[in-house]
């Protein structure tokens, strides 16, 4: 072992520390983001479900306690069918004909953010939250 470290450590500079460290500190920062969205948002915003095939927007779901129980069954193109099922406030690709089944293997999502995408049907579930205005000075001005 200290034969392998003396035949290499001469390739490793001091900045390449560095730059493998700082790397690694960036790889944690979408995690972060993610959870700072989590804990910042509002428990009076809604969550919608938007439902689009082939980049096009189907059908938009509200998830909330209050939403039944429902599936639905989408064909987006020939000789493909996708099974939507949504219970409360989540929801999932529950059966589809795509080879791979990624879909149905990612299961129920329910946090803004969060998205289960079917490639060869072009199917996409992304989950949304929408904030309640908080002020009339929420303008954005082109500069």
């Amino acid at each position: 072992m200290r034969t392998i470290v003396k035949k290499y450590s001469h390739l490793i500079k001091p900045f390449d520390i560095i730059i493998v460290l700082v790397l690694l500190a960036l790889s944690f920062l979408p995690n972060a983001i993610f959870a700072y969205q989590q804990a910042t948002r509002k428990e009076e915003a809604k969550i919608y479900a938007i439902l689009t095939i082939d980049g096009e927007e189907i059908e938009r779901f509200e998830l909330s306690e209050n939403t039944p129980h429902d599936e639905f069954i989408y064909f987006p193109h020939d000789d493909q069918y996708n099974i939507i099922e949504i219970d409360g406030t989540r929801i999932r690709d529950k059966e589809d004909n795509s080879p791979d089944q990624i879909a149905v293997q990612t299961g129920w999502i329910s946090q803004p953010g969060q998205t289960s995408i079917c490639l060869p049907h072009g199917l996409m579930i992304e989950i949304v939250s929408t904030e309640p205005a908080t002020s009339d000075n929420d303008t954005i001005i082109p500069l």
